[in-house]
């Protein structure tokens, strides 16, 4: 990721985006507060990773799986309770979805 795209993600525009994302149910699960927590995961797994410390020419390839083990495992650590797999994966998924519609990764 380069600097530019630092100024391209919107916190606020990616809880939109991953809320128009998510099924109806999962919607009402979770409230924005909840959303910004787990993108504030899935960005410390980026930075965990060095996404965030790579070359602007590199490719990005992210292991959804491993990602979505991360947010599950540090939200039980966080005492936000068990949070359940699938929809910690449709969070990811819109997440991704979203760093996509941006170009965050290119």
């Amino acid at each position: 990721m380069n600097e530019e795209n630092d100024m391209i993600y919107d916190e606020d525009e990616a809880v939109r985006f991953i809320r128009n994302y998510l099924p109806q149910e999962t919607k009402e699960r979770f409230n924005d507060d909840e959303l910004i927590y787990f993108i504030d995961l899935i960005s410390e797994y980026y930075e965990s990773k060095g996404y965030f410390d790579g070359a602007d020419d590199e490719v990005v390839e992210i292991d959804e799986e491993e990602l979505i083990r991360y947010v599950v495992k540090n939200a039980g650590r966080d005492g936000v309770g068990k949070v359940d797999a699938g929809e910690v994966t449709l969070i990811v998924e819109g997440e991704l979805a979203y760093c996509e519609s941006i170009h965050l990764f290119e």
